[in-house]
């Protein structure tokens, strides 16, 4: 049921990024909203402070407007969107927008949020691993948060991230083991 369910929204937004780069305004209003706490969650990720994050997507935003209707293929739209968020990230942090990376602590509520419609110890169990997700190298938090949490392939992660595949696979392994160390699992457990 949850197959389904993932893929009748991804359908849902392939129309509304058809409909939009084809000029639909409410198309386009019923797309930023989906896609804006999906971004802000990645921008956060990557450059770790939720102030940067928001001026990283609200720029992101707008390259991905004018870019929206040389898209070619919609269902392509996810990686392309986290890619020029990922980028719009990089550039603020090579022009030395802060000094050392220091990511902020595990608290903001935009980027670790537990579905309401579950039960108290699952919600509680769930809070705890994605604290404890927030605790890793940016890099290695954006790749798992994007496999686990926003359904993405390895391909499309590495669309996303601008990286290889085979470095989103190393990062998601060594994600996994630090993730199990943290939470005080076996960390020499095969991935």
């Amino acid at each position: 049921m949850a197959a389904v369910n993932r893929d009748s929204e991804r359908i849902y937004d392939e129309y509304l990024v058809a409909a939009a780069a084809t000029g639909d305004r409410e198309a386009l209003s019923r797309l930023i909203s989906r896609w804006q706490p999906r971004l802000l969650r990645h921008a956060w990720r990557v450059v770790g402070d939720a102030e940067r994050a928001k001026d990283m997507v609200q720029e992101a935003w707008m390259e991905i407007l004018r870019g929206l209707g040389r898209l070619n293929d919609v269902a392509a739209f996810p990686a392309w969107a986290y890619r020029i968020v990922t980028r719009r990230c990089q550039r603020a942090f090579h022009r030395g927008a802060r000094m050392p990376f220091e990511p902020e602590e595990a608290g903001d509520e935009s980027a670790l949020q537990v579905p309401e419609h579950q039960s108290g110890e699952f919600a509680a169990e769930l809070s705890i691993v994605m604290q404890t997700i927030a605790r890793l190298p940016p890099p290695q938090r954006a790749a798992l948060a994007l496999f686990y949490l926003e359904d993405l392939s390895v391909a499309e992660i590495a669309i996303a991230l601008d990286v290889p595949p085979g470095t989103v696979k190393t990062r998601l392994m060594h994600a996994r083991r630090k993730v199990r160390a943290l939470l005080g699992g076996d960390s020499n457990e095969q991935d």
